[in-house]
């Protein structure tokens, strides 16, 4: 009975949290452009890149397809030691002026080990960048036609230092079990992240779509400080231009800034992404966002006692079943309009299937993230 209690208590604190959630979605709108000169600001793009020769051609197409004045815009492709042509067919579309290849294998020894070899190899680039604005994406993205016009746009606001902007999932392949469950996971995070933008309740991003101020990274040492840390490019270094200009991130809610990527291929592969993911979960000190984290960590735990709890209880099953139901009742008053604006409301249907392979994804992700390894870009990573 103590269990049904506490696991009901937590759903209501949950049900809260994903009602807060909505209210911030309808929140999250449009940035308009600044109020400045409205002469748009000198851009370096930045793309890390390791063994991706299959996907690095899109993504720079893509880049350079993108309509923006001549001379304020340079692109940065900085190779991460890669066994394949990534390098060479970077070089080869970058050529007449339009960018350039960096290596890192310039600057470190391949004998010499790092525990974060992207926040080096971006700490280079952003070193030998040119422009105003750092923008970054990875090299498997591709950007949708007005992606880098309404970026440009928003960074003319006077006071924004870092802006995040939105992500989505695409199939590697056939569109499978597998795929459905990271659209929907990451959609998720997503929407989360323009709501909490919004209201306030603790800033995120994804390095695939994220532009800030060279001056602001100046600012805050760049990634000195974190730079021990496996992963966290992306919100370790939001987080430390937030203490710094507390007034300066924004979240661009614009269907055509939308950055797409390649979901991962296989199990393994997806579990080493999200373990790597949460593996700095606990390394921010924000106090919402870490009561946030842990409520929904603890309230997934609160499903596998509750199933334990039944073979001695059976009203723990049926209290179960209920709240499951509940769950995914709440979640989808959450989900329906963010689905609807990355334009991927027939996923839905998958989604009341896959809750209980969620839940105990979120589980295994959030320990091993704590007290696990893994393999990255054929790195293993503590």
């Amino acid at each position: 009975m103590t269990l049904i209690i506490i696991s009901a208590i937590l759903f209501l604190a949950y049900t809260l949290l994903m009602l807060v959630y909505a209210r911030g979605w309808q929140r999250a709108g449009k940035m308009s452009p600044g109020a400045g000169s409205g002469a748009p600001p000198r851009i370096s793009i930045i793309i890390p890149a390791r063994n991706e020769a299959d996907s690095i051609g899109f993504c720079l197409r893509s880049i350079l397809e993108q309509p923006y004045p001549a001379g304020k815009l340079e692109i940065l492709v900085i190779d991460d030691f890669s066994t394949d042509d990534t390098a060479a067919i970077a070089a080869s579309l970058l050529g007449n002026g339009r960018g350039r290849v960096l290596r890192l294998e310039q600057y470190l020894s391949r004998t010499e080990r790092l525990n974060s070899y992207k926040k080096k190899a971006l700490e280079l680039a952003i070193g030998a960048a040119q422009g105003e604005w750092i923008v970054t994406t990875d090299a498997d993205c591709t950007t949708s036609p007005g992606w880098l016009a309404r970026m440009s746009d928003a960074m003319q606001q006077d006071s924004l230092q870092f802006l995040a902007a939105p992500v989505s999932f695409t199939p590697p392949g056939r569109r499978d079990i597998l795929y459905y469950f990271q659209s929907l996971d990451f959609m998720t995070m997503q929407g989360i992240t323009a709501a909490s933008a919004a209201l306030k309740l603790g800033n995120m991003c994804n390095g695939a779509n994220l532009a800030f101020r060279k001056a602001a990274y100046t600012a805050v040492d760049g990634y000195k400080g974190i730079d021990h840390i496996a992963s966290g490019d992306d919100m370790m270094l939001m987080y430390k231009i937030q203490q710094h200009y507390p007034q300066g991130i924004g979240y661009l809610k614009e269907a055509t800034a939308i950055v797409t990527t390649p979901a991962q291929p296989g199990w393994r592969s997806f579990l080493n992404q999200r373990i790597r993911w949460s593996s700095k979960a606990d390394k921010y000190d924000d106090k919402k966002l870490t009561l946030i984290l842990a409520l929904v960590y603890f309230f997934n735990c609160s499903f596998i006692a509750l199933a334990v709890a039944g073979f001695y209880n059976r009203d723990c099953w049926l209290w179960l079943l209920a709240l499951l139901v509940a769950k995914t009742l709440v979640e989808l008053l959450f989900l329906v309009p963010v689905a609807a604006f990355y334009h991927k409301k027939k996923e839905l249907l998958w989604f009341p299937l896959l809750q209980p392979l969620h839940i105990l994804y979120i589980i295994l992700a959030g320990f091993l993230g704590k007290f696990g390894s893994y393999q990255w870009k054929g790195r293993k990573v503590k």
